[in-house]
């Protein structure tokens, strides 16, 4: 059985920055990346950023670029979000997530019970 605890969210002020962990256990080797998805109340789940656990290869989507960095420890079976410069319309909750990362395509599976992220002007 699949199972991701995330932690690591808070409130923080515009600029300041916020490190989420996702430690996960239980999934299959078909499942070879992990990563991050955020979703505000009565909006979609929007792609925040993912790393494949084989060759840590990285995505991150255009809105985060350059602020957040995903990263892993193969050993502990966590991955890690490091969030800077946060903006205000970074708030949301995030979730972790599994997923297949082949031929350039992403497909998002398990998902933790999220935590959240609120960023204040």
């Amino acid at each position: 059985q699949v199972q991701l605890v995330e932690s690591g969210g808070g409130s923080v002020q515009a600029g300041g920055s916020l490190r989420l962990s996702c430690a996960a256990s239980g999934y299959t080797a078909s499942e070879n990346c992990m990563g991050w998805q955020r979703q505000e109340p009565g909006k979609g789940r929007e792609e925040v950023a993912a790393i494949r656990t084989s060759d840590g290869s990285t995505y991150y989507a255009d809105a985060v670029k350059g602020r957040f960095t995903i990263s892993q420890d193969s050993a502990k079976n966590t991955v890690y979000l490091q969030m800077n410069s946060l903006k205000p319309e970074d708030t949301a909750m995030y979730y972790c997530r599994t997923c297949a990362w082949y031929i350039g395509a992403i497909n998002y599976n398990y998902w933790g019970q999220g935590t959240q992220v609120t960023v204040s002007s």
